[in-house]
């Protein structure tokens, strides 16, 4: 006679929030380690799922935020109570600003501790509740499995944002229950109705000087391939959100052939005229007040996109957005509750006859080429670098779809002017201006996408506040390339002070190490760059360590932005 089954061993609710992890997809978790969460780090010791040690719980935010951007699916950090979580919070605003999903783990007291005192204690929905989509207690050992499904559910569903997991210390080593994860609960992606769709076509047919804006998450290359399709054949300009550029491809190179007739002297324009908020053309401008017709996909009409609440209010709008329009400004004429990117698919097979300004486009296509061209040679200094000419390498060197990250301050400009974007989810910067995200978002990017070149481009301040994660991208075999440029200020605000103080320079200096030197003690490749004219080769040799690498940009201090915008 055969023995029966043993019965079936209840896993504790930290090994089933790991478990439930692995059913849903997740790939890595990222963190910084705590004595309060001990028992989902055991959980994670068998599990398929890589758990990326970080050097700081910003860092790990980042990391998780950067994966949640890249892939769709939330990146996953683990931190723990107290100082862990308020070392994290910035990744949590970031993605909440940036609609961007993501889970955050945060250890917790015993709950017999609550309310003492106790060491670390803090208030969870307190400090989070104002800048996450939703915050979740556990305290129910037997729902760990559900409620890490529904987080991840409320974090992808409507407008993507983070949702925080308090787990308190004691709860998480009881048993669950049962060893049983639960089905992944599908996302919707809401469709336009046909009415909607058609009264949108002829709103387009009505208007002379039509504008499309795209933002938001969740573009994939056949929607930006398609919209840029469509409305290259229409002459219709497409601007970009800020910090969305990647939505579409920045030309027709990756989709010409699709079309069924350029229009004679764009071959190879494409209808992406820029991208709005800072740092933008005026020519971008002009076009959000020139517009009679301006339809947001994915993305409302904020403070940034409109230069502070005041550019292009009163021009017929629609808005396309799966979530609401939290942060709008201005006419809303029709809301169509759809997902963006699935949305274009259903517009660009709608039978549309439209009479658009030609000349305008026109004039938008060439305004834009001319303001994302860099000179074809450096400036003659050989002391300084000229950034502008190292972007110009950049469009040259770089593979068709490599991965851009950066994180705020003056030194976004110029990738953000220079550099195309080809492919979806080829960008990782933060749209609430949060620095130290850069080198965090590559390695995320890196380890997400091994095969895929990754270049990173840090500002001197903005380097340092995660540097350190360059010693967990040599750990985990991440390779990237970053770009610190260093011209000893946080230039940002020295710009702003020059402004309203001239010539008072006031706690915006820098004293700045050997950033080649820092990255070979970590083990990563590190070369200084002091002109323009070494640096393809210099790149080059970062690119082929294989390594992480630091190339250390010595920029002139006066210099704040590329040349004057178009």
């Amino acid at each position: 006679m055969a023995n029966p089954e043993p019965p079936e061993r209840p896993l504790s609710a930290g090994h089933l929030i790991v478990a439930q992890l692995e059913r849903e997809g997740v790939r890595r978790v990222y963190g910084v380690p705590g004595e309060s969460f001990l028992d989902v780090l055991d959980g994670l010791y068998d599990s398929p799922i890589s758990t990326v040690v970080t050097r700081h719980e910003g860092g790990a935010g980042f990391m998780a935020l950067a994966e949640g951007r890249l892939t769709g699916l939330p990146g996953v950090a683990v931190v723990t109570r107290g100082p862990g979580a308020a070392n994290a919070f910035i990744a949590v605003h970031t993605a909440y600003q940036d609609a961007t999903p993501m889970l955050l783990f945060v250890g917790l007291i015993p709950v017999a501790d609550r309310g003492r005192e106790a060491f670390q204690e803090f208030d969870l929905s307190g400090w989070f509740g104002s800048t996450a989509k939703k915050v979740v207690m556990l305290d129910d050992p037997a729902a760990a499995a559900r409620v890490v499904s529904e987080s991840i559910h409320v974090a992808r569903s409507g407008r993507p944002g983070p949702v925080v997991i308090g787990l308190p210390e004691d709860v998480l080593t009881r048993p669950a229950g049962s060893s049983r994860t639960v089905q992944p609960l599908a996302v919707p992606r809401p469709r336009a109705a046909e009415a909607e769709l058609k009264e949108l076509v002829r709103r387009f047919e009505r208007a002379r000087r039509p504008l499309v804006v795209v933002g938001g998450e969740g573009w994939t290359a056949q929607s930006g391939q398609e919209l840029v399709r469509w409305a290259t054949e229409r002459s219709v300009p497409v601007l970009a959100d800020f910090r969305a550029y990647d939505a579409v491809p920045h030309g027709l190179d990756a989709v010409h052939r699709g079309l069924e007739a350029v229009p004679h002297g764009l071959e190879g324009v494409g209808a992406y005229v820029g991208s709005l908020g800072y740092g933008r053309s005026d020519h971008a401008a002009r076009l959000l007040d020139e517009a009679d017709l301006t339809v947001f996909l994915g993305a409302p009409r904020g403070d940034v996109l409109s230069d502070g609440y005041t550019r292009g209010l009163d021009s017929e709008t629609v808005l396309v957005l799966s979530g609401d329009a939290l942060g709008h400004c201005g006419r809303i004429d029709q809301f169509i509750p759809a997902h963006a990117p699935s949305f274009v698919l259903d517009l660009v097979t709608a039978p549309a006859a439209l009479d658009a300004d030609v000349a305008w486009f026109r004039t938008a296509t060439t305004a834009h080429a001319r303001f994302s061209t860099p000179a074809a040679e450096p400036a003659a200094n050989d002391a300084h670098v000229d950034l502008t000419a190292v972007m110009g390498v950049l469009r040259e060197e770089l593979a068709h779809d490599a991965v851009i990250t950066y994180g705020a301050g003056n030194h976004a400009l110029w990738p953000a002017r220079y550099l195309p974007h080809r492919a979806p989810a080829s960008l990782v910067a933060p749209r609430n201006g949060a620095m130290g995200m850069g080198i965090p978002a590559a390695v995320a990017a890196s380890l997400a996408f091994p095969g895929r070149e990754v270049v990173s481009v840090a500002g001197d301040g903005c380097f340092l506040m995660n540097g350190q994660e360059v010693a967990t991208a040599v750990g985990y075999g991440a390779a990237f390339v970053a770009l610190v440029v260093d011209n000893g200020c946080y230039a940002t605000i020295r710009e702003h002070q020059e402004g309203a103080y001239p010539g008072r320079p006031s706690g915006t200096q820098l004293t700045n190490p050997d950033f080649a030197a820092w990255a070979r003690s970590y083990g990563a490749y590190g070369e200084t760059v002091t002109s323009a004219h070494g640096f393809r080769e210099a790149f080059r040799r970062a690119r082929a360590s294989g390594l992480p690498a630091v190339l250390h940009l010595i920029q002139d201090p006066a210099v704040r932005a590329p040349a004057t915008a178009g």
